[in-house]
């Protein structure tokens, strides 16, 4: 007579049927927009990721880390699908998916908007906790740091000023993530109005800055006939431009800021 399995953990061992526990599984991570899924690349990596469809777009910063993982629309039926345990959003997800969500035991870290260095590191510090992750976060900050350390400027050097302007012809004021930037790359930001602004071509024309600082003028198919592409930019700007700054750099509030200042880091 054939024995009978003496408990049912032996039974499951038999049949090959061993439950797993669920703090044995990998992390189920979703992002819902392109910035949330730089955060959830660098941050957990090896988490069972799902990413947004604009994950691997030439504006993202980890395009290339992308490649191999899932893609998914920020929808609720995408997310019961996928069964996340911690979603990470900046602007994606309306407020209903969210609330479901939620109501379902997922955790939901959101990026905040950054007008600051400090503000980028809360948003790493929010999203490693968020992840489980606090060791990475840290490191992910000291590097930022390093960074805005090889690029900031000897004390008591001048501050020459310069005007930063995209391809659609806006410029960036106090209380940007942008205005800190320059400041970290010992510029003095010659836009004064607080926030973002348009820049008209007859004022560039009228008093044409000393420096130029552009942004997403390697986005070729967007903004083509904006305003920073205009020929009488292109005059004034050439040989006056410190540094062009790729869309990957400035499409979220991250850490590779710190990348853009060393790009355009203020020379003599």
């Amino acid at each position: 007579m054939t024995p009978r399995p003496r408990s049912l953990l032996l039974c499951l061992l038999l049949v090959g049927l061993t439950p797993v526990p669920a703090q044995a599984r990998p992390l189920r991570v979703m992002a819902l927009d392109q910035c949330a899924d730089q955060y959830v690349l660098s941050l957990a990596p090896d988490a069972e990721l799902a990413l947004s469809p604009r994950a691997d777009d030439p504006d993202a910063w980890l395009r290339r880390e992308a490649a191999g993982h899932r893609r998914l629309r920020p929808t609720l039926e995408a997310a019961v699908g996928f069964r996340p345990d911690v979603v990470v959003r900046y602007w994606g997800g309306e407020p209903r998916l969210l609330a479901a969500l939620e109501q379902r035991g997922t955790k939901v870290v959101t990026i905040e908007d950054a007008t600051d260095f400090d503000g980028v590191r809360a948003n790493i510090r929010a999203a490693a906790q968020g992840l489980g992750q606090a060791e990475r976060g840290a490191r992910l900050e000291r590097t930022m740091q390093a960074k805005l350390d090889r690029a900031a400027p000897p004390a008591g050097s001048p501050t020459p000023g310069a005007l930063y302007l995209t391809s659609g012809g806006y410029t960036s004021g106090p209380g940007t993530l942008m205005d800190a930037m320059m400041r970290a790359a010992g510029f003095r930001n010659l836009t004064t109005a607080p926030g973002f602004g348009a820049v008209s071509v007859e004022q560039i024309a009228l008093q044409p800055p000393i420096r130029f600082v552009l942004g997403f003028f390697d986005q070729l198919r967007a903004d083509w006939r904006g305003a920073g592409r205009h020929p009488v930019v292109r005059r004034a700007a050439k040989g006056r431009t410190a540094a062009k700054l790729p869309a990957a750099v400035l499409t979220c509030p991250a850490w590779f800021a710190a990348d853009g200042v060393e790009m355009m880091k203020a020379r003599p």
